[in-house]
């Protein structure tokens, strides 16, 4: 048995976060799953699973859901979709449209019920409601099964997160159910969780298109081969995610720090399909002001999107070489001011609203300010 593994295309999403680049990612998804299916079609996989929340919700654009059932229905082979929690069965829900009915190769699984797939059998669980702390599999029984045994779910597996799960999935639900392969959405990070025999019988595929900033390991889909019933999983993640959103936090401890990263984001690549999230925190030396400038113009003017939060970046309290360059009166004596205020230790009356944090942001735009008018 070989098929693919995919979840979580989330089609519809607003991606509001990026901003006017939105579109382009809203696009990119539908594109991803082109290459999903075109994945499928290259490996020689007999089926598909889509492993839930294929979209955002159930009130996405009827031309979407016509698009996503053109792009899986282009595969030669049989396509099982489960309904997830962002798209869960209800009246008026997206597979109520008649374009999964009009390909017959699309195969909507409402109902927990085995299914016959080519090799083996399915066991589907479809969700019919957004949230719910009911393990979603444990209908399944699948050890007197002749042939090779899968399961298509949609939840959390335990220990994955510390709060309170969705649709909770115990760690042994693929050997408590028989399973031989338990396929799973919801988490958009790949993942593999082994038995007891070190294989693994449940993983996630992640999402086929990274959705946002701090996504570990997503834009992938799975590759499963199974030889027989019993027989271990072997599993090869697929690169299926075009776009790359690139988390940097960097510590600035000196002098040319500032200088390095602006050397090393100056030579990233594939910038036009990088949206770069920036964070700086540590000391901002006052010559090195204009190195942030330059890297605020680069991320602005070469990625795809780029946000830069510099709100950690702190100027040194006990340097003052700056301040002599001021005219003396009350500009010297405000910066001055700023710059003691700006001391966590500082023993001099401050107002309420000027906590140090609050005075070291106002010392570097005064800063900046005042190096602008200085040129």
């Amino acid at each position: 048995m070989k098929f693919l593994h995919t979840a979580d295309w989330q089609i519809g999403m607003r991606a509001a976060h990026v901003g006017a680049v939105g579109s382009r990612v809203r696009q990119e998804r539908l594109e991803a799953g082109r290459r999903v299916m075109q994945c499928a079609r290259d490996h020689g996989t007999e089926f598909v699973l889509v492993a839930g929340d294929t979209f955002e919700d159930n009130a996405v654009d009827r031309v979407l859901i016509q698009k996503v059932a053109d792009i899986l229905a282009d595969f030669p082979g049989p396509v099982y979709l489960i309904p997830g929690n962002h798209d869960h069965v209800v009246p008026g829900s997206v597979w109520n449209h008649p374009a999964w009915s009009s390909r017959p190769n699309l195969h909507v699984l409402t109902e927990n019920a085995p299914v016959a797939i080519p090799g083996g059998t399915l066991y589907p669980c479809p969700l019919f409601e957004k949230h719910a702390s009911a393990d979603p599999t444990t209908w399944i029984d699948a050890r007197q099964s002749e042939g090779i045994t899968i399961g298509l779910a949609h939840g959390t597996v335990e220990g994955v997160s510390r709060e309170v799960p969705d649709f909770p999935i115990a760690r042994d639900a693929a050997a408590r159910a028989g399973l031989d392969y338990l396929a799973l959405g919801h988490w958009h990070s790949t993942a593999t969780f082994a038995d007891d025999r070190g294989h693994p019988r449940m993983a996630y595929a992640g999402a086929h298109e990274t959705t946002k900033f701090g996504e570990r390991d997503s834009g992938n889909a799975l590759l499963v081969e199974i030889d027989q019933r019993g027989g271990e999983p072997r599993l090869t993640t697929l690169r299926t995610g075009g776009l790359r959103w690139e988390s940097r936090e960097e510590a600035i401890r000196g002098p040319g720090e500032l200088a390095r990263l602006c050397r090393e984001i100056d030579a990233l690549e594939h910038s036009q399909e990088t949206l770069l999230d920036l964070r700086l925190h540590g000391i901002l030396e006052p010559e090195e002001r204009q190195e942030l400038g330059r890297i605020e113009e680069l991320v602005a003017a070469r990625f795809l999107f780029g946000r830069i939060d510099a709100s950690g970046l702190l100027p040194r309290a006990e340097d003052d070489r700056w301040l002599a360059s001021l005219p003396e009166g009350p500009l010297r004596e405000a910066a001055g001011r700023l710059q003691r205020l700006s001391d966590p230790a500082s023993t001099e009356p401050r107002p309420d609203y000027a906590s140090a944090e609050v005075a070291s942001r106002a010392l570097i735009e005064f800063y900046s300010l005042y190096s602008q008018t200085a040129q």
